[in-house]
């Protein structure tokens, strides 16, 4: 009896040493924009690693619209959105700015626009301009397939505001894409396709980024203020941020955060 206890006692010390001292504190969860997804899991684990006694947060993506209705019911502690906040938007949120970001026209390689104008894009995504060979610039012949985000997309709602404007709305034979992903996949696949996604996702995703108004669509461009398809990343939360939300939003956006600012400076624009 004595040494079936004694092993007992042995194997429950074992366990105990086996597990991690990693699960103090409560896990937490974010989801939301997938033009921020690459960023926040960047920050994420930057996070973890200089807290490693804090359960690893976990982050989804999903959009904007889904981020909101997320933290709005409590089923996560911070929602990632891409979009400015909305009157519609439940009034007990909180939006806490993290980064900007710019937001690119592009088309497939095979049509390397050298410029667009405003006028352009909104009379391709209106319909007015239908066939590439009324698009100045253009060597390419044929319709134009416009693509779009869902309505739901932070990406989407940013093009509205910045490219088209109030007044004007997006031809419904646009095909609606659900993520930065997903768009940039069609771009890349079809040659008559024109889109417009987070400058981030364009890199490395063989497609070609449309200067506007003039100006490319870099990071520096981006950051010096000259290209002006720009946007906002927030982190929301239900109500004021607190417990491990608080603690994480202000790691991010602490102005002396050298680790967290090297992160977002990489390929977003740094607020601080």
């Amino acid at each position: 009896m004595r040494a079936h206890r004694t092993l007992i006692v042995s194997l429950i010390l074992t366990l105990a040493l086996a597990v991690p001292a990693v699960a103090s504190g409560k896990r937490l969860i974010m989801a939301g924009s997938t033009a921020m997804l690459p960023l926040v899991q960047k920050l994420a684990a930057a996070y973890h690693q200089q807290n490693p006694k804090i359960p690893a947060p976990k982050v989804g993506g999903c959009q904007s619209g889904c981020g909101i209705t997320e933290v709005a019911a409590g089923r996560v502690d911070i929602a990632d959105v891409s979009r400015d906040p909305l009157e519609s938007d439940p009034h007990h949120l909180v939006f806490t700015k993290v980064a900007r970001d710019g937001v690119c026209m592009m088309t497939n390689s095979a049509n390397p626009l050298g410029n667009i104008s405003q006028e352009t894009v909104q009379e391709i995504y209106d319909g007015s301009i239908r066939d590439w060979s009324n698009v100045p610039g253009s060597t390419m012949t044929g319709p134009i397939d416009l693509f779009d985000h869902d309505q739901a997309a932070g990406t989407q709602d940013a093009f509205q505001n910045i490219f088209m404007g109030e007044g004007l709305k997006i031809s419904p034979s646009a095909t609606q894409e659900s993520s930065e992903g997903l768009e940039v996949n069609a771009v890349h696949a079809d040659p008559k396709a024109i889109g417009f996604t987070s400058f981030a996702a364009t890199i490395n995703g063989g497609v070609h980024d449309i200067p506007y108004q003039g100006i490319p669509c870099t990071l520096q461009n981006a950051k010096s203020g000259q290209y002006g398809g720009v946007r906002n990343f927030w982190m929301v939360t239900k109500g004021r941020p607190t417990g491990e939300a608080e603690k994480f939003i202000a790691w991010v956006v602490k102005p002396g955060n050298k680790v967290a600012r090297s992160i977002i400076a990489s390929e977003w624009i740094a607020i601080h």
